[in-house]
């Protein structure tokens, strides 16, 4: 069960305070901006292809239950096997389930590439309870494991780190000797994880996409973990939300157009796999048995919400690298498995009010809405849940109280005029050189961080009203 984020402040703070974070934040940022933005110069006519995207994918949602029937049908024609959960608990219990299967007479091994969706129902935990050893093949996933914390990006999940930490880590757990070469420590990782394919019973993927009219699963890496994870142990199941579908393989085609630009400034991911099912007689590769775990989990309730929109993310992690607050925060700062502004709205459209304070993390500044590759209005999505957060009595009391004064105010125009021209008389003797540093409680969580101009002594309507004045005597 997903539990709702505690002391978002003190989180943020924490993030503040780190100039390491900062740094690799910014770095990141900088570097996929301007990446994404040379590979969408590069691709023709690419606003219209996003212009596709995102039709395609309002398609989809819009008749996810036809293009679902569909895709399961094709999935258990070509000899898969669909479980369908409700909640991350009913996902959690099929899963454990299967792997106990796969290996009924000894603690299973799993071997198991990147899932947002498997973080999302906290996957792992459960499985290392009931004795399963699970390890993560991606190497910014092996990374974070390795840790004991979660990814701090949809895409980049070691993003929090630098590679002096990962050297530290990597000396403490396998001897490595301490460098700062890239080469060499991807090398430790690549012996370290080429020996649990091959003791592992079960391989975990995610779902990038699904293709409704054939039942095929694409999965795309840069590293090609998931091959291995999905080929060499004799079961593989696949972990995927309701909503990732898209209707045919033509519209796959556009997708992974618009994937890669936007998630890592690439033409094209390195591996692209497309799985039609379990091994047939006569192919090389593959696993014996392939089951399809469809999680609910929350995205059947959005449909049809003000928040449904969110369903049509791909999972490119473009908004996070664009926005002004994860840039100085980064997703542990959050406290949900999906962070940034896609993540204000997706964890509360699919977990509830508990995620609402999310959405307060934000500027508003629209840059999310610029990049997204299909167009989500993460905007106006954030201002709902804003909405819902007061409705729902969740703001702190001061805040509840000042909003009620201020709409008084707004009704009253002469009480309105009146604090106006006691604002600007009195704010002037708080202010150095023209701005307010400090101010008491709980106005000093604005202070804290930026300095408030003072109050003008005339309103614009009085110095409007003075211009209009005649000055030559009426003529």
């Amino acid at each position: 069960m997903t539990s709702a984020p505690l002391h978002f402040h003190d989180r943020i703070e924490k993030s503040l305070h780190n100039p390491v974070l900062q740094a690799a934040l910014d770095r990141n940022a900088e570097r996929r901006i301007a990446g994404r933005n040379q590979r969408f110069g590069e691709m023709a006519a690419a606003e219209a292809v996003r212009d596709r995207g995102r039709a395609i994918r309002i398609e989809t949602i819009s008749r996810l239950d036809h293009y679902l029937e569909q895709f399961t049908a094709n999935i258990e024609r070509n000899g898969g096997h669909v479980h369908w959960a409700a909640d991350a608990a009913e996902a959690r219990q099929i899963i454990l389930g299967l792997v106990r299967a796969a290996a009924p007479e000894r603690p299973a091994v799993v071997a198991k590439s990147k899932s947002m969706v498997s973080e999302e129902i906290h996957l792992n935990p459960a499985l290392e309870e009931a004795g399963v050893q699970v390890v993560e093949t991606d190497l910014g996933e092996f990374i974070v494991q390795l840790r004991g914390e979660t990814p701090s990006h949809i895409i980049t999940p070691a993003v929090h780190l630098t590679r002096d930490d990962v050297s530290a880590l990597f000396h403490e757990r396998f001897g490595m000797a301490p460098t700062r070469d890239v080469e060499q420590m991807t090398a430790v990782a690549r012996r370290e994880l080429r020996q649990v394919y091959f003791r592992a019973d079960v391989g975990i993927t995610g779902v990038n996409f699904g293709v409704a009219e054939t039942g095929t699963v694409a999965i795309v890496t840069n590293e090609g973990n998931a091959d291995l994870t999905k080929d060499v142990p004799r079961v593989h199941i696949a972990l995927m939300g309701l909503e990732r579908l898209v209707p045919t393989l033509t519209d796959l085609e556009l997708m992974l157009r618009l994937l890669p630009r936007s998630a890592t400034a690439q033409k094209a991911s390195s591996y692209v796999s497309l799985v039609n099912g379990p091994r047939r007689p006569g192919e090389p590769d593959g696993a014996e048995e392939f089951h399809l775990v469809l999680v609910d989990n929350g995205r059947s309730a959005a449909l049809g919400s003000e928040l449904a929109e969110a369903l049509l993310c791909i999972r490119c992690g473009a908004c996070l690298n664009v926005c002004p607050v994860f840039r100085e925060i980064g997703g542990h700062g959050y406290g949900a498995v999906y962070s940034g502004p896609i993540g204000s709205v997706v964890s509360p459209a699919l977990f509830g009010a508990a995620f609402n304070e999310l959405a307060n993390a934000s500027t508003l500044c629209g840059a999310c809405r610029d990049i997204c590759p299909v167009r989500i209005d993460i905007p106006a999505m954030l201002l709902a849940v804003r909405a819902r957060h007061v409705q729902a009595g969740q703001p702190p009391a001061w805040l509840a109280w000042g909003l009620k004064a201020w709409a008084m105010g707004l009704q009253a125009p002469a009480l309105y005029h009146a604090a106006q021209w006691a604002a600007g008389l009195g704010s002037p003797l708080l202010a150095r050189e023209g701005y307010i540093r400090r101010l008491p409680p709980p106005l000093d969580a604005w202070t804290g961080r930026r300095d408030f101009p003072v109050f003008a002594r005339e309103t614009f309507r009085q110095r409007w009203q003075k211009r209009r004045q005649p000055t030559d005597g009426g003529h």
